[in-house]
């Protein structure tokens, strides 16, 4: 990955809908080149995917939850994770090393509803796991771009 192909991503990571010829002509290369090289990207896995982003409130889902988890039995861990991503209130899940075991952000159109998902699914999640849940006051920091270095470090698969 060169110079080109992190300004690439840095357009790309903020400009999800620019058309190939504007991307093109923000870079020193030619709508073909441009094309060529993007697909290149995406089958290296480097670009994983393109998305809208939504705002929660918007649409009714504006009661936000951070669940902390630590399961009682790691033996369950892939039903666990499994279960977890079958509920589509959990927008975005990351397993941990240390305690707690998982961290868990959830969505929902206020506490009433999320206390029923909490009841009715989380509770009996494998793996008994003890669960913290705190609200989400305020984001600070929104999902954002990711700061490319200079130089890109290589995978190692």
């Amino acid at each position: 990955m060169d110079a080109v192909d992190r300004k690439m991503l840095a357009i790309l990571q903020d400009e999800g809908r620019i058309t190939l010829t504007e991307l093109a002509g923000r870079l020193p290369l030619s709508v073909s080149r441009c094309q060529r090289r993007l697909r290149e990207l995406e089958a290296a896995g480097v670009v994983t995917g393109y998305r809208t982003t939504v705002d929660a409130a918007a649409v009714g889902l504006g009661f936000e939850v951070l669940v902390f988890a630590t399961l009682g039995d790691l033996g369950e861990l892939a039903d666990f994770d499994r279960m977890l991503a079958d509920l589509p209130q959990v927008v975005e899940a990351q397993r941990l090393f240390g305690d707690p075991d998982y961290l868990i952000r959830i969505v929902a159109p206020d506490l009433t509803a999320y206390q029923r998902l909490y009841d009715d699914h989380l509770t009996r999640l494998p793996g008994k796991p003890r669960m913290v849940s705190t609200i989400v006051m305020k984001h600070v920091v929104e999902s954002r771009a990711l700061p490319l270095p200079e130089k890109a470090q290589a995978r190692q698969d």
